[in-house]
C-alpha cells in the first residue's frame, strides 16, 4: 500500500508537467523559452532553500552541481530548443524513449538487470505516444532532433545519478531538490540572458503563469519526483513519464479545443498500459542491491531498510 502511494504522489509530477504547454503558448509571452526555463528553476530553487534551510556539504557541493545540471541545467535549454525545431510533437516521441535510456543506465550503474519485459513496455509507452502526439512534417532538423536526444539522455541520466547517490545523512527529499533546482536556475541564468537579452514586460496573466510554473509545476513537482526516485527503482520512476504528453492531449481537448482522434485515444490506452506495466516490473535481484551498497549507492534510511527514498512530453514543452 505505501509503495502505491508513492507511484501514485509521483506520477503527480509529470501530469503536472503535462500542463505546461498550455500555460506557456497560451499566458506567457513567446519566444523566450531559456527565460522561461529560468523562472521555472530559479525561484523554485530559492523558495525550497529557504523552506529546507540545508546546504550541500564536502562532495555533495559537486554532486548537486552535476544532479542540476543533468536534471534541470541542461535539460531545459536542450528540451525548449528541441520544441521550437520540431514539428508536430517530435521532440516528444524522441523524449519518449527515456525509460530505454534509463533501462541501460540502470544495468551499467545500479546492477539492475533489463528484463524482457521492461524493454518491450518501454517500446510500447513510445510508441502510444507517438501515436497521440506525431502529426505529418517535413524533413526533420537534425540540431533539433540532437536536442531533443540530449535532454532525454541528460533527464534519464540525472534520473540514474540521483538514484544511486541517494541521499547524504539527515538531509531529505525536499533540501536535494532544492539543491538541484538553484544549481540549474544559476546554469540557466547566464545562457538566458546572452541568447534572449533583459527579460520581457510582464503582464498580470504572464505573472501569474510564472508562479504557477515556478511553484506548483516545478517546486512541488520536482519535489515529489525526487522524492519517488528514493523510494522506486530508477526504472519504475521513469515509466510515469509518459503521463505528461497524455496530459497535455487531454489538456488541449478539455482546454484549448483541440480534438482527439479514436487513433489518438488508441495511442493513450497503450500508453498509459506500458505506464502501468512499468511499475509492475520485478524488482532487482539481491546481488545488484548488494552491488550498489558497495558502492555507497544507499542513503542512511536505505541502508536501514526503509526505501526514503525533470517538460519530456509532446509537444515538448511539457515540464
Amino acid at each position: 500500500m505505501k509503495r502505491s502511494a508513492t507511484v501514485l504522489l509521483t506520477a503527480l509530477a509529470p501530469v503536472s508537467w503535462g500542463t505546461t504547454y498550455a500555460v506557456t503558448s497560451e499566458i506567457l509571452p513567446p519566444d523566450r523559452p531559456l527565460f522561461t526555463g529560468l523562472m521555472r528553476a530559479l525561484p523554485a530553487g530559492l523558495v525550497l532553500l529557504a523552506l529546507a534551510r540545508v546546504l550541500p556539504r564536502g562532495v555533495w557541493w559537486g554532486k548537486a552541481a552535476v544532479l542540476g545540471a543533468l536534471n534541470i541545467g541542461a535539460f531545459f535549454p536542450l528540451l525548449f530548443l528541441s520544441a521550437y525545431r520540431l514539428p508536430g510533437g517530435l521532440a516528444a516521441v524522441v523524449g519518449s524513449v527515456g525509460p530505454l535510456f534509463v533501462i541501460g543506465l540502470s544495468a551499467l550503474l545500479l546492477g539492475q538487470r533489463a528484463t524482457t519485459r521492461a524493454v518491450l513496455a518501454a517500446l510500447a509507452a513510445a510508441f502510444g505516444v507517438s501515436l497521440v502526439v506525431l502529426k505529418a512534417a517535413g524533413a526533420l532538423d537534425t540540431l533539433g532532433v540532437l536536442a531533443a536526444l540530449g535532454s532525454t539522455a541528460s533527464m534519464s541520466a540525472g534520473t540514474v545519478l540521483t538514484k544511486r547517490w541517494g541521499r547524504p545523512d539527515g538531509v531529505g527529499p525536499l533540501a536535494l531538490t532544492a539543491w538541484q533546482l538553484t544549481a540549474g536556475g544559476l546554469i540557466i541564468a547566464p545562457v538566458a540572458f546572452l541568447v534572449e537579452g533583459a527579460p520581457p514586460a510582464l503582464d498580470a496573466p504572464a505573472v501569474g503563469g510564472y508562479l504557477y510554473l515556478s511553484l506548483a509545476n516545478t517546486a512541488v513537482a520536482y519535489w515529489l519526483w525526487f522524492r519517488g526516485i528514493g523510494g522506486l527503482t530508477a526504472t519504475q520512476v521513469t515509466f510515469l513519464g509518459p503521463l505528461s504528453p497524455l496530459t497535455a492531449a487531454v489538456v488541449g481537448w478539455a482546454a484549448l479545443g483541440q480534438t482527439l482522434t479514436p487513433l489518438q485515444l488508441a495511442g493513450m490506452v497503450l500508453a498509459f498500459g506500458a505506464t502501468v506495466a512499468g511499475q509492475l516490473a520485478p524488482r532487482a535481484k539481491a546481488s545488484g542491491a548488494a552491488t550498489r551498497v558497495a558502492a555507497g549507492s544507499f542513503s542512511s534510511a536505505e541502508r536501514n531498510g526503509r526505501k526514503d527514498s525533470m517538460d519530456v512530453t509532446g509537444p515538448a514543452l511539457r515540464r
